[in-house]
This record gives C-alpha cells, sequence and structure tokens, in this order.
C-alpha cells in the first residue's frame, strides 16, 4: 500500500489520515515513518519489550506496541501547546531494542548501548517499555549524553528508590536508588509527582528523602492545583538537563486499569498532560513512557492516556534545538544500533 505521508519544512510525517483510514498500515507511533525512512531523526520513539524485573503482574513487555496502536488517533497540530511537532522536527520510529528476556544485567546493558546509538548523532529519545527497570540504563545513557548528573522528574504511584527485591538489585522498584548511587543524577533537582498508597515502612520515605527527592503526592495535586505544582517543579528544576520518566500508574486505576500495580487514588489523565504542558520549554534531553500492561486494559483506556503522554513529551521536545553531542567510546566500540533494533514497529 503506497504511504501518503504529510510533509512540512522538510520533516517528513505521520501516514494522511484524511486519505488513509487510521486503522490501516503499519502500526509506528502516531503513524510516523521509521527511522530508516528518514536521513536523520531529531526525536526517536523507541520501544523496550521488557518485563523480566516486575514484582506483581507481568505484561508491560507488550506495552510498547499497544501504545502504538492507540497512537493512531493522534493528529499532526497540538492545540494545547500551539506546536505541530511533527513539522517542527523530524521524529521517527525506531522499532524495538531486541534484548534478553531472562538476563536482567545484559539486558540492561543493551538497553544503555543501544540508546547512546540512537542519541549518537543528537537525536532526543523518547522510551515506550517496558517495565520501569529500563529507567536505569536509559539514565545512564542520557547522563553520559549530557557530560553531567541529569535532573529526574518522575511521576508515579511508587517511590522506586527500594534497595532489593528478593535480594535483587535490578528491578522496576529499585532503578532511581542505583541511579542515585551510580552518579547518574543531579540530587539538587530530584522530584517525584503523583505518589500514594501503602508502603513498607517509615523508612522508605526517610531513604527517599535522604537520596535528594521531593515528593508531590496525588493528593498534593489535587489540593494545591496544577499551576502551583507546575512552578515548584519549574523552580526545582532550573536549566538543568531534564529525563522525564513516567509509570502510566501515576494514574488512577480508572484512568490507567492497563499496569501492573495499580494503586488508588491516583492523578486525571488531564492533571497529568497539563503538569507535562506546563514544563514546556525547560531542557528535556529524554523521557519514557513506562509499566503500559494491556492484558488488564479495557477499551484501550490506558493506551489512549499513554499515547497522549508520549505526544506531548515528544512536542515538549520539538522546539528544542538540536544538541551537539561527542560520540562516547560506548558508541565508539558498541555494537552498531541496527544490529540490535528492529526496523519495524508493527
Amino acid at each position: 500500500m503506497q504511504e501518503l505521508r504529510i510533509e512540512e519544512n522538510g520533516n517528513l510525517g505521520p501516514i494522511d489520515s484524511s486519505r488513509i483510514p487510521r486503522f490501516a498500515g503499519a502500526a509506528t507511533f502516531a503513524r510516523l515513518p521509521r527511522l530508516d525512512q528518514v536521513r536523520r531523526a531529531d526525536i526517536a520513539v523507541v520501544g523496550v519489550p521488557f518485563d523480566s524485573g516486575v514484582s506483581y503482574r507481568p505484561g508491560a513487555r507488550f506495552g510498547a506496541n499497544h501504545v502504538r496502536e492507540a497512537s493512531r488517533l493522534l493528529r499532526p497540530y497540538n492545540p494545547a501547546q500551539d506546536v505541530s511537532p511533527f513539522a517542527s522536527a523530524q521524529v521517527a520510529d525506531a522499532g524495538d531494542m531486541a534484548v534478553n528476556p531472562f538476563n536482567i544485567h545484559e539486558a540492561i546493558e543493551a538497553i544503555q548501548q543501544d540508546a547512546l546509538d540512537l542519541t549518537a548523532d543528537g537525536a532526543r529519545l523518547l522510551t515506550l517499555g517496558g517495565d520501569h527497570t529500563i529507567a536505569l540504563p536509559l539514565l545512564r545513557a542520557a547522563s553520559e549524553r549530557a557530560g553531567e548528573p541529569v535532573a529526574l522528574l518522575h511521576f508515579d504511584a511508587h517511590l522506586d528508590t527500594w534497595d532489593t527485591y528478593f535480594g535483587a538489585e535490578y528491578t522496576h522498584g529499585t532503578p532511581f536508588r542505583r541511579a542515585v548511587e551510580e552518579g547518574l543524577l543531579d540530587t539538587e533537582a530530584l522530584s517525584h509527582v503523583g505518589t500514594r498508597g501503602p508502603l513498607y515502612g517509615k523508612r522508605d520515605l526517610e531513604d527517599d528523602r535522604r537520596f535528594g527527592f521531593g515528593i508531590v503526592t496525588s493528593s498534593d495535586v489535587y489540593y494545591q492545583g496544577v499551576r502551583e505544582v507546575v512552578a515548584k517543579l519549574r523552580d526545582r528544576i532550573g536549566s538543568r538537563p531534564l529525563y522525564i520518566s513516567v509509570d502510566i500508574d501515576v494514574l488512577d486505576p480508572a484512568h490507567a486499569p492497563g499496569t501492573g500495580t495499580p494503586e488508588a487514588g491516583g492523578m486525571t489523565s488531564r492533571e497529568l498532560l497539563e503538569i507535562i504542558r506546563g514544563l514546556r520549554g525547560l531542557n528535556l534531553v529524554a523521557a519514557d513512557v513506562v509499566e503500559v500492561a494491556p492484558a488488564y486494559d479495557h477499551a484501550e483506556i490506558t493506551g489512549v492516556a499513554a499515547s497522549h503522554v508520549a505526544y506531548d513529551l515528544v512536542t515538549l521536545m520539538s522546539e528544542l534545538p538540536r544538541p551537539v553531542v561527542e560520540r562516547s567510546r560506548n558508541q565508539e566500540h558498541g555494537i552498531p544500533a541496527e544490529q540490535r533494533t528492529t526496523a519495524g514497529a508493527q
């Protein structure tokens, strides 16, 4: 089937949905071109089908393609930000990273290297998970590309700063503790948003505070309002290079039932989107949207929410200048990206 695409400002955009039905054709993110169809990408969207680090319900390995399917309804102009992101920047779908589902250490190394490969020429990276374990290697790559520790804005029902599960140091509940220990994060600019629910003990909060995190609970969002929360976050982040990590369980199960560890009392999708939109102009170097588990989703509620979150993150990135990066030692000696990622996003 011939692909009739929108092209603007020299950027190859999505398939024209006024000429080819949304439900037809390859399910790339927002019906965008594949990475191998463009000369280079300013923003690469990549999937990581990995959920070997979960502690409760599995299934997030199927999340990236579920989000892609739900993203068929996205359109080229974002009125909430008055931006046409696919005209402002060349955005492409890089397919899925092929990572080992049986060896979590090998998977983490592969994700880190693939992220470095995909950003070697200055592209910004939006990753669709997968479980939250993948945030650690992605932060390693983002910090290396930035040349310094990065600020972190973490949307999640949970802290994800626990030490171990069953003696395992690398799980979806431990990535940000490991990231602090490895010096990947700027401890003056760390924030959780949307946390709630029971904890193992008060020490969880004490440890989290010791690592440098500030906490905005879902109740804080409700009582303080989006504008006040955004103002506090912007003040904390400043001009630092910023990584945004969105666990879809930050949303209430009414808005995102398709996830592995749901908690009652969460944010609405409207609140999450408005907070993200309020971060416009910050130095967003990379982001992820994780923990979408389609087996528990109903009528694509979670997939639709996640696709819109990803769309607004891409919109934020699309207005930023393309960063200048130097090839790292990992890139010089690593396995080329084309050998470890799939070209399509079927």
